[in-house]
């Protein structure tokens, strides 16, 4: 008798504590910042070397927050990244620019890593081509 009683007890406080936890998942929208690139590939083709090795990612904030770039990193200090430190606004459009030193000869492949708020973390980008020698 003591022991149904205990367990009828137990039973009482679980069920209490589950119905505790709020049930409308709803009720606090969150709103998130989401990047889409134009391409997420950058081919450079094949190109003379010293030429201008400066390229251009175009991407917008789809989402309903403010995008924050926080950082973007290469593979190597042969590609140098800018990037604005402000704020892109839902629906608004922004530039990532990534110059390769075309001093190297032959065919190069780089990721460049871009960290900001948006949803689903860094976003990971490519450049690639090839560097001939001028004549």
């Amino acid at each position: 008798m003591k022991r149904t009683f205990n367990i009828a007890i137990l039973l009482v406080l679980t069920l209490s504590f589950f119905n505790a936890a709020p049930t409308e998942f709803d009720k606090y929208d969150s709103k998130v910042a989401v990047i889409k690139f134009k391409t997420e590939v950058v081919d450079y083709g094949t190109i003379v070397q010293n030429s201008d090795g400066t390229r251009l990612f175009t991407f917008t904030n789809t989402g309903d927050a403010p995008l924050l770039i926080t950082n973007v990193k290469t593979t190597c200090g042969c590609t140098v990244p800018t990037y604005s430190k402000a704020p892109i606004l839902p629906g608004e459009t922004g530039h990532l620019n990534i110059k390769y030193d075309t001093k190297r000869l032959g065919a190069f492949t780089k990721t460049v890593t871009v960290m900001s708020n948006a949803e689903g973390g860094n976003k990971i980008l490519k450049i690639k081509g090839t560097i001939v020698a001028a004549k």
